[in-house]
């Protein structure tokens, strides 16, 4: 992907995923910012933990990102 001269980083894509050293995307589940009394623990922690990013989605959050990778 050849980068264009005075491209910036889309600012709120960047706050949303983190692209790792081999190249994936990473995100956050979504559902866990209030009513967590009524979800069970095992569903809460598996919350907590990051998710990849469908493979049809990449390559255009990767072009918001474009030092990233």
């Amino acid at each position: 992907m050849r980068r264009p001269k005075g491209i910036k980083t889309k600012k709120s894509v960047s706050k949303r995923f983190k692209i790792t050293a081999s190249g994936k995307v990473l995100t956050q589940h979504a559902g866990k910012r209030h009513l967590l009394s009524s979800k069970n623990a095992n569903r809460r922690r598996r919350l907590g933990t990051a998710k990849l990013v469908h493979k049809t989605d990449v390559y255009k959050i990767k072009a918001c990102l474009p030092f990233s990778h």
